[in-house]
């Protein structure tokens, strides 16, 4: 990543993100860094109403700058103080969460949680009283059978990779699979994502999907569970999104072997998508007057 990566960018909201030049896409939406990570994650998961238990396990995928797991951890304690919290992130490259912290971009935080998020960053690791948060660098298709074999089960799960078409490699039926065997029975997964392809692999995954309303975006999120209870932030799939699930935007990424570049994960969906009988995705816009 160049230098260019860790310019700070100011967010509706005031929070501060950062944009990536190799992915060419920001960290957040230009909604806000901090309002995105309590709608899209800390609501839909539950993470509020779950506060009062005295043990809450997160699982950061693709933990960036922080700002999921600060969000995480700031909410659960104004509700429940005690509430012992443990923490395990997955990240590429280091230098991000360690650049959010020397560009400042939680100076407007409480110092307990700067500290936390410090060392986060620059250690890898913490342990308190109330926290226990471990930071595991490397490629996420190599380092998830260590969470999984470890044994952590999350309460909640945070998906936050680029968008597929820049990053299809963390977005396949393989990945996912992996990722939901880390989480609880009646844990949940929120990431940003309505992509069909997506919804696709939770529901190969074994997973139960719904949306979470637009925060910063055309489009609704998605919430995942193994049994998705009723809830104020879930929205059942409408008969638009449904029919998108039959098209050939539903095809999804592959990846068997958990080590194909992105150019080859997106050429061998490409090619599926090709050769498939669903509809045309290009049919469904026009039927929905769906303009892109």
């Amino acid at each position: 990543m160049t230098e260019s990566d860790f310019t700070p960018q100011l967010t509706a909201d005031g929070s501060k993100t950062f944009f990536s030049e190799e992915f060419n896409e920001l960290f957040h939406s230009h909604f806000g860094a901090k309002q995105e990570s309590y709608f899209k994650y800390v609501v839909p998961t539950l993470l509020i109403e779950k506060a009062q238990l005295p043990l809450l396990r997160i699982f950061d995928v693709c933990y960036g700058l922080g700002y999921n797991t600060a969000t995480a951890i700031q909410k659960i304690w104004q509700v429940n103080p005690n509430c012992y919290i443990e923490v395990i992130g997955l990240e590429l490259n280091p230098k991000v969460p360690q650049a959010a912290i020397t560009h400042n971009l939680f100076d407007s935080w409480n110092t307990d949680l700067i500290n936390i998020l410090t060392n986060i960053a620059f250690e890898h690791h913490i342990q308190t009283e109330q926290l226990k948060a471990t930071l595991v660098i490397g490629d996420a298709r190599e380092k998830i059978n260590q969470v999984y074999q470890s044994g952590f089960k999350a309460d909640a799960i945070f998906l936050d990779p680029f968008s597929p078409p820049q990053c299809p490699h963390l977005w396949t039926i393989e990945f996912i699979k992996l990722v939901s065997l880390c989480l609880q029975q009646d844990g949940l997964l929120a990431t940003y994502s309505c992509a069909a392809a997506v919804r696709t692999a939770f529901l190969n995954a074994g997973l139960s999907i719904g949306s979470t309303p637009p925060i910063g975006r055309k489009t609704p999120g998605t919430i995942a569970g193994f049994s998705l209870n009723s809830s104020p932030h879930l929205l059942c799939l409408c008969q638009q999104e449904k029919e998108h699930l039959q098209t050939r935007a539903a095809i999804p990424y592959r990846d068997p072997t958990l080590i194909d570049s992105p150019s080859i994960i997106i050429k061998r969906r490409e090619s599926e998508q090709q050769n498939s009988n669903l509809e045309p995705t290009s049919h469904w816009r026009k039927r929905w007057q769906i303009v892109y």
